[in-house]
């Protein structure tokens, strides 16, 4: 009697320390809150698989719902995202209601996801004649877009089911460079602390641009100075003339060199052989999506289901 008294024992504290075991990996993996975690295994007898399964559609069940009741209210922090290569780059913009979140884990993945699938769909969706192919995608259009049979919308909601908080996939741009003398690069601010084809920050760019491949490479640099001086164009020297304070100069090609102000853009380009044939800057929750100079919103056709 005392023996199987003491085997029970055993047991039973093998089984509660199997469940708490399980009931702590859920819990990291998942992010919910223990007594969900704890609700769902009780629910799936233990199986870790079906409970975070049933979390997740909860949390995207919920996430629907708050984002519909949120929806009114103001995302204006958050970050930009880019990913590139020298043919092809990505900018996108994820917004939310507090700098909390947008430190959380869960926020960053939500943004490198929609990175990635803007990238993705640069190689594989764009096609047009002249150096470079964008396409300029809204809030509703960057949802739309589907990786691995999801919606960025429905991962979105999953995202907002989880933090209880606003989040709007606000804007996004997908280049293509069409001929090999055209490279594209990115940058955000702050800049990772090594080099990397994904970054992300408050502020980014895009930038095309030409030069000889036998220089010393400045696009890097040049798209650094986009981020950090917000030129509006590029500026031509036969239309535009540049302003008497620096301070306030548009035109790129006008403005000081950020990384040595005895210089303009014009003479680093010059000294380079660089043309700029294009770039973008975003500088996060800075106007609302319907508000955005110079976008062309694109069929939502055109908008391909990524694999």
């Amino acid at each position: 009697m005392i023996f199987q008294l003491v085997r029970s024992i055993h047991t039973s504290f093998a089984c509660r320390a199997a469940e708490s075991s399980l009931l702590a990996k859920l819990r990291k993996k998942t992010g919910y809150t223990i007594a969900n975690c704890k609700k769902a295994l009780e629910m799936h007898n233990n199986d870790s698989e079906k409970a975070e399964t049933w979390l997740n559609e909860q949390a995207q069940a919920m996430g629907w719902a708050k984002a519909t009741k949120l929806a009114g209210r103001k995302a204006s922090q958050g970050l930009v995202a880019v990913k590139f290569d020298k043919q092809h780059g990505a900018l996108v913009e994820l917004n939310c209601e507090t700098d909390f979140v947008a430190k959380n884990e869960k926020f960053h993945k939500m943004l490198e996801d929609a990175a990635l699938a803007c990238y993705k769909m640069a190689h594989t969706n764009l096609q047009s004649k002249g150096p470079i192919t964008k396409m300029e995608l809204d809030s509703e259009q960057l949802g739309n877009i589907s990786v691995e049979g999801k919606k960025l919308s429905e991962i979105l909601a999953l995202f907002i089911g989880s933090v209880g908080e606003n989040a709007v996939l606000r804007r996004a741009e997908c280049w293509k460079a069409n001929s090999k003398d055209v490279q594209i690069t990115a940058y955000t601010h702050p800049a990772p602390p090594t080099p990397s084809d994904y970054s992300c920050g408050k502020y980014g760019a895009l930038l095309a641009y030409k030069q000889p491949a036998d220089l010393d490479d400045v696009g890097k640099q040049i798209c650094q100075h986009i981020v950090g001086c917000a030129p509006k164009k590029i500026g031509d020297k036969e239309k535009d003339k540049p302003i008497e304070n620096t301070d306030d100069e548009v035109c790129l090609i006008y403005q000081e060199y950020l990384l040595d102000p005895s210089y303009t853009i014009q003479e680093v380009l010059d000294k380079n052989k660089v043309e700029i044939v294009d770039f973008v800057r975003f500088s996060c929750g800075e106007t609302d999506e319907a508000n955005l100079p110079g976008v062309e919103k694109q069929p939502l056709e055109t908008v391909q289901t990524l694999q």
